[in-house]
């Protein structure tokens, strides 16, 4: 009498096939998801990033701008390699163009981390004050108060920026890439508050705040565009 043969059939081994493949491809199917979620929170996380960069540095030079010192520059005492004129753009430390979408400061430099200033105002705090281009010099008794001249310029898909009075292309250094746009509109004195994105040398005295629209892009395409807020008091206008 023949013994009967043990194992799987042909159609059990079909089916544990069928069974391991579903299974396989369900756990592939969750890795690429989970791929694809990391790669877009990663991705969005490196974005707000870099908008958090750029608009904490905006904002706290904006917030300083217009601040030349413990006195007036508008009567300067004249030493030796020292401006005798304030410059024009004192006047206005914030100008908005918004046909070329560049933002101009004149913001103080405190601690000198800015390295060399675009002007120097030295000054005693109790009757005098010098003005020098660059970085100039001390008298006894005087302080100094850097200060600089930033130009903000959105330019393509690129934020730069230019420091100094040279404000031409090959001294704008990029900031930030992968830029879709750049809004900026102003809080001008009034009750209530109005805001308004058209600054002229006729109303930047009455700049009380700068809100600030940024919106980035995924090159990928894989995040959708990013817009992020900011307002900025100017302090030196309360």
């Amino acid at each position: 009498m023949r013994k009967l043969s043990k194992g799987f059939g042909l159609i059990e081994i079909m089916v544990a096939l069928v069974l391991g493949l579903v299974i396989s491809m369900g756990v592939i199917q969750i890795f690429v998801a989970s791929r694809g979620t990391y790669t877009t929170q990663n991705t969005s996380a490196r974005m707000q990033e870099d908008a958090r960069f750029v608009l904490s540095k905006m904002m706290q030079e904006i917030r300083m701008t217009g601040m030349f010192g413990c006195l007036s520059v508008d009567n300067l005492k004249p030493a030796s390699g020292s401006l005798t004129v304030k410059p024009a753009a004192f006047n206005n430390p914030i100008l908005w163009n918004n046909a070329t979408s560049t933002l101009t400061l004149i913001t103080a430099d405190i601690g000198g981390s800015g390295g060399t200033p675009t002007w120097t105002v030295a000054s005693d705090c109790q009757s005098s004050t010098t003005l020098y281009a660059g970085k100039g010099s001390l008298g006894a008794g005087q302080v100094a108060f850097p200060l600089r001249q930033l130009t903000y310029v959105f330019s393509g898909t690129d934020l730069k920026v230019a420091v100094g009075t040279d404000t031409s292309t090959s001294n704008q250094q990029p900031l930030l890439s992968n830029v879709r746009a750049l809004n900026i509109s102003f809080g001008l004195a009034g009750t209530p508050m109005t805001y308004t994105t058209a600054i002229t040398t006729g109303n930047a005295a009455n700049i009380r705040s700068v809100r600030i629209g940024l919106t980035l892009y995924d090159p990928s395409g894989k995040v959708r565009d990013q817009v992020y807020n900011v307002v900025a008091a100017v302090r030196n206008r309360f």
